[in-house]
């Protein structure tokens, strides 16, 4: 297979920029696609290319499938699907398979294989992985009532088919399981256009640790280690870090272990994740495969010094992973906040519009994937984040240190974020004691506390008329005339040069 020359991102913001920049470091053309709400993004301006997918301005959808791979075949372009859209897009992967455009990403078999959240646990049985005891698909009321009484209450209804939270509802006892199944079925076929359903057991106390892994067309097969997620809302991740504060060595390196045998057992190529629900008694179970780059692979990245999307474009080409298992070290701890144009003191609402200011942090070991600058517009259109925020240190109270100081140095003003919701969190004793479960936000932190305290906090409005009056102050100061017997500043006249100069060259 030929090496990749240009790689065309079907994705937005922060994602598109992240991977652009592994591109331009590899000395690959980058190409970025748009809709006219998106025209002024920050990944726009990035690529070397931008191409718009819609024909009108009220249109903001980039699912554009035929426009994006006819422009991709014209340009000769691999695609990166970075994720969401059309990251685990089987049929998308299939075409691209079909028109000899490279996908930088796993095969469509291996995306239908562990899409199937029943296919997934059938393969990861066979693999030898441990799984949360549990069902088939189950469409019929009454059986499913008889098989939840043998997995025994309490249980969990997952859709089939679902993701990102959507058809799935804890069952504490049997009162509850026709009206939770009803609900729970009805909510995946509106999202997914399938209702069927399966029955798992719920673990007390679950925590979510991943295991990030990567095999080629090789045979080789290797993980990166382990993230801990188990800080959530709604069921979507919200903090993250690695390694995993709450799991002991032995636990750990069973994971490993059986997460590549599992990569192995199916030939999986390209980057993806194991997720595994693990009890307050260490044991710990197949939970779903992620097929994709994930969200929260920074984290990986900062304690291992490894280029996961560099090693996808590796893999895609053909060529085997740069890395043997015995290479990788792990290096200090890191930790991810997702931050969101949310205001977490009105039950976390959307939060669109114009970023006034946008000022990142900065200083040694930081990270900041982001898709927003002062001037920005942020949609109400596409996903509510703006930026992932990273650190890593030598140890994890060091790591949780940075990211204080971090986030108190991260202004974002015209628009509310999660900024004051991470910071609270990161004040939290269960947190700091790393001993949290996926029930943290719920059992361990105040939100009505938080929300109460937000709403008092005057000093914000005072702060944002604060800024606002400078920001007028220095528009007049430039738009004033120097007086001519004033002697201009030297540094104005190297930049009119500087101007004129690059303007003729």
């Amino acid at each position: 297979m030929a090496d990749i020359k240009k790689v065309l991102v079907a994705n937005r913001g922060e994602i598109a920029i992240r991977v652009f920049r592994t591109c331009r470091k590899m000395g690959i053309g980058t190409v970025a696609i748009y809709t006219h709400a998106d025209r002024l993004a920050p990944h726009v301006r990035y690529a070397d290319e931008a191409y718009c997918v819609t024909d009108d301005a009220s249109d903001t959808s980039y699912l554009k499938e035929d426009k994006i791979l006819a422009l991709a075949k014209e340009l000769g372009a691999a695609i990166h699907p970075g994720y969401g859209f059309y990251a685990e897009n089987a049929g998308f992967v299939k075409k691209c398979e079909d028109m000899g455009i490279t996908f930088i990403g796993p095969k469509a078999e291996h995306i239908i294989l562990m899409g199937s959240k029943t296919g997934a646990r059938e393969a990861m049985v066979k693999a030898g992985v441990p799984i949360v005891p549990g069902t088939d698909i189950i469409k019929d009321i009454e059986k499913a009532k008889a098989e939840a009484k043998k997995v025994g209450y309490p249980i969990m209804l997952k859709a089939v088919h679902g993701g990102g939270g959507k058809g799935m509802r804890l069952v504490k006892d049997e009162s509850e399981f026709e009206s939770s199944y009803r609900m729970a079925s009805s909510e995946a076929q509106n999202a997914f256009g399938n209702g069927d359903m399966y029955i798992e057991k719920f673990i007390i106390e679950p925590h979510h640790v991943e295991v990030q892994v990567l095999g080629d067309s090789h045979g080789n097969a290797l993980h990166l280690f382990e993230r801990e997620c188990s800080i959530q809302r709604r069921h979507q991740k919200v903090i993250e870090e690695a390694p995993s504060p709450f799991i002991n060595d032995d636990t750990r390196a069973k994971m490993y272990e059986v997460a590549v045998k599992a990569v192995k057992a199916i030939g999986y190529e390209s980057a993806g994740t194991l997720e595994f629900i693990v009890g307050a008694d260490q044991n710990f179970y197949f939970l779903e495969m992620n097929t994709r780059l994930q969200v929260e692979h920074p984290v990986t990245e900062l304690i291992t010094g490894v280029d996961i999307v560099r090693q996808m474009i590796f893999v895609a080409e053909g060529k085997p992973l740069s890395y043997k298992q015995d290479e990788i070290k792990k290096d200090g701890h890191a930790i991810e906040c997702r931050v969101y144009a949310e205001d977490p003191s009105n039950n976390f609402a959307p939060s669109p519009g114009l970023i006034t200011v946008y000022d990142s942090p900065e200083g040694p070991n930081v990270r900041v994937d982001s898709g927003a600058y002062a001037g920005f517009e942020v949609p109400l259109y596409y996903d509510p984040m703006i930026a992932k925020v990273c650190c890593v240190s030598r140890t994890r109270d060091g790591a949780i240190r940075s990211m204080k100081r971090i986030l108190s140095e991260y202004r974002i003003m015209g628009i509310k974020t999660s900024i004051p919701f991470h910071q609270r969190v990161l004040e939290n004793e269960t947190f700091l004691a790393g001993n949290y479960d996926t029930a943290f936000i719920d059992t361990k932190f105040d939100m009505e506390d938080m929300q109460r305290k937000l709403n008092e906090d005057v000093d914000m409005p005072i702060l944002a008329a604060a800024i606002k009056q400078l920001l007028s102050e220095k528009a007049a100061a430039a738009r004033s005339v120097t007086r001519r017997d004033v002697g201009e500043s030297t540094w104005k006249k190297f930049g009119r040069l500087t101007s004129f100069g690059s303007k003729l060259g």
